[in-house]
């Protein structure tokens, strides 16, 4: 019996959750992300001393700069020894700035094209606020596509599919963690919210045929992965794939297109903050997950001032 991680491979894309390029030269996924805190732990490893060091010369003491020149060195160094795309992130603090998001992802961009990089193997990450979602929209006009994380709700897939945009990441592990604490209940199998919300959403995408890809993230353990087989992508740590890697049991596949689906919806500006107050659990781990992403930005922006 060939592993549940071969098995996975043939129904849905596996992508890795990290920055270590050595975890991703023995993982081989098809794509990878990154992020302010994945960054950060890649900073503490010895192999990317040099690239730190490089990535400071010349930028005059501007540590945002020197953080993204930092995030497209790694994004590089990933993007040899995998097949596809690199996901990098705009600075988390941006957020709720439309503008200052576009200007950061063109930056990104080029730094990337500066380096060899076609923008066809990039996707810039941002987080699923309103004014996220909005920067997107004009990104994907551009021919720059994105990858919207720190997503919680139905409210914000809906508002990313008609935004056009390219990827979603709707975080399994955060939202099963959320309902876990205010329950007491350790949700397993179908029950599991996190594992719900990302169902729903496919099967949304599938039933309306938009052409957003769904890729579950943020994962807690192998069930959740397994419940979601069939997903268009999946992002996980290099420990869960070697876990998937290292079992030969039978993997079912649980999403497929087909199936029934909520029929098309809309919202404006203010029905989305209304879907988004009414949902406390995606209110409270977008404003966390954020929060979080902002102080790893500035600890790894420390890291690179103390380099100047």
């Amino acid at each position: 019996m060939t592993s549940k991680l071969e098995q996975l491979k043939k129904i849905t894309t596996v992508v890795a959750d990290t920055g270590d390029f050595d975890a991703i030269a023995r993982v081989k996924p098809v794509d990878a992300t990154t992020n302010p805190s994945l960054l950060l732990k890649a900073a503490a490893i010895p192999g990317y001393a040099d690239l730190l060091n490089a990535c400071v010369s010349d930028c005059k003491g501007d540590v945002g700069l020197a953080s993204d020149r930092f995030g497209v060195a790694v994004g590089q160094e990933i993007l040899k020894v995998i097949p596809g795309r690199i996901s990098t992130e705009v600075d988390a603090r941006l957020s709720f700035d439309t503008e200052a998001m576009l200007k950061r992802a063109h930056r990104l961009i080029e730094l990337y094209e500066n380096a060899g990089v076609g923008r066809d193997r990039v996707l810039i990450k941002i987080a699923s606020t309103w004014e996220g979602i909005r920067a997107a929209e004009k990104l994907e006009r551009e021919g720059i596509q994105t990858n919207l994380t720190l997503l919680f709700s139905f409210a914000q897939a809906v508002a990313c599919a008609e935004a056009g945009v390219f990827l979603i990441s709707p975080f399994v592990g955060r939202i099963y963690d959320w309902y876990k604490k205010a329950t007491g209940n350790d949700y397993v199998g179908a029950d599991d919210p996190g594992v719900q919300s990302v169902t729903r959403i496919y099967n949304y995408y599938k039933a309306n045929d938009y052409k957003t890809v769904v890729m579950g993230a943020s994962f807690r353990n192998l069930n959740q992965i397994e419940q979601l087989a069939g997903c268009d992508r999946l992002t996980i740590s290099p420990d869960l794939i070697e876990k998937l890697a290292a079992d030969t049991g039978k993997l079912e596949r649980k999403l497929s297109p087909g199936k029934t689906g909520e029929s098309r919806q809309s919202l404006n500006e203010a029905q989305f903050r209304w879907a988004s107050n009414e949902d406390a659990m995606a209110t409270e781990k977008l404003a966390e997950g954020i929060r979080q992403f902002a102080r790893d930005q500035e600890k790894l922006e420390a890291l690179l001032a103390a380099k100047f």
